[in-house]
């Protein structure tokens, strides 16, 4: 095992926020039988690592803004393209022939819990925040830890971007830089700013007018390979009624394999009963989400139709959105109501156009 799988399963884990019950879930480390999924597409042993080397960086001077504006897929350059497998409506695909098991694996008696919210926790914002670049910014260079697998940027880091945990968070610190005008977005792992300027973990970066895949077994800011700013849940989309996009989510352990479209592993077991990285989740069709109220509906609703990518490991079932005061964190909570029993893993190899692409049929 490569010692960057061996820092994602130390550093990689969902957030105890308020709204929370019991402490969060440790890293995988399960053994087993290798067997891959019926959509497998890949397997790797490199992943994020917390750790970062000496290097130079400039320092950026404009000024940030924490983005809560419109979610993904509702402006015109505030998500990937209408095709894109983020996008996709799974609600009518069959199930995994897995699924049974791998829902077992996840918690069938755990509760889903929206990582994000308002207020702090911990002394920092509760979610993954999303910078918006402003005009005519900077860039920076970025040291890597893991340049191997790491877009190069330069990366356009205002000064005082929004930290993932806070400034002095100690957890995966990922930094998530929208652009607007270029149409992308810049993501990094374990980013740091020190007197020399940034370092990370591992950085990358997502042109938002292109379905294109990062190179097959290339981790991202993301144990999987993917973007995280795609599977953010964002206060704006909930305020205008719905989601179009599935949901980053995490599981406690994963496989040594990653299905589309995932381009990374990061698990420590071949267990067939294990999820792999990029597996696609739904809830059940038969759940009444009449009765929550109406934040958490509107997050069901998205979960049933889009369903949820598993993303990294962390706490099981554990949602990803970006802090925003508006958020009601008693209702977002009642989402706990929702087990895993009330989920299903679901086959998207048939919404395959191509194994290096994220274009959905």
């Amino acid at each position: 095992m490569s010692a960057l799988v061996l820092a994602l399963a130390v550093a990689a884990c969902g957030s105890t926020a308020p709204t929370a019950a019991g402490p969060d879930a440790v890293g995988p480390n399960a053994a087993g039988p290798n067997a891959a999924g019926p959509d497998a597409a890949g397997s790797s042993t490199a992943g994020p690592s917390t750790s970062a080397s000496a290097g130079i960086g400039a320092a950026a001077t404009a000024a940030p803004s924490a983005s809560t504006g419109a979610g993904p897929g509702q402006g015109s350059c505030d998500g990937f393209p209408a095709d894109n497998i983020w996008r996709a409506d799974v609600s009518r695909l069959p199930a995994d022939p897995a699924s049974a098991r791998y829902i077992a694996s996840i918690g069938t008696a755990s509760g889903v819990h929206a990582d994000f919210g308002s207020g702090t926790w911990d002394g920092g914002p509760i979610g993954i925040p999303v910078t918006t670049v402003p005009a005519g910014q900077k860039s920076s260079t970025v040291r890597f830890a893991y340049a191997g697998e790491s877009d190069k940027g330069p990366y356009p880091i205002p000064a005082g971007a929004a930290i993932e945990g806070g400034p002095q968070a100690d957890g995966d610190r990922h930094v998530v830089l929208h652009d607007p005008v270029a149409c992308k977005v810049y993501e990094l792992f374990a980013a740091e700013h020190r007197s020399d300027g940034w370092h990370a973990g591992s950085g990358a970066v997502f042109d938002l007018r292109s379905d294109r895949l990062r190179p097959a077994g290339w981790t991202s800011a993301d144990a999987a390979g993917l973007s995280i700013f795609a599977g953010l849940v964002r206060y704006s989309e909930v305020a205008s009624g719905h989601i179009d996009h599935a949901i980053r989510v995490t599981v406690p352990r994963s496989r040594t394999s990653y299905v589309w479209p995932a381009r990374h592993a990061a698990g420590q077991s071949a267990d067939a009963a294990l999820p792999p990285m990029g597996l696609r989740l739904r809830l059940k069709a038969g759940v009444d989400v009449s009765k929550l109220p109406k934040q958490a509906r509107i997050v069901a609703e998205a979960m049933k139709k889009y369903g949820l990518i598993v993303a990294d490991n962390g706490s099981p079932w554990y949602i990803s959105g970006t802090p925003d005061s508006h958020w009601d964190n008693d209702a977002l909570h009642a989402l706990g109501g929702l087990t895993g029993s009330d989920f299903e893993a679901v086959n998207v190899s048939t919404l395959m156009v191509s194994a290096n692409s994220a274009a959905a049929r």
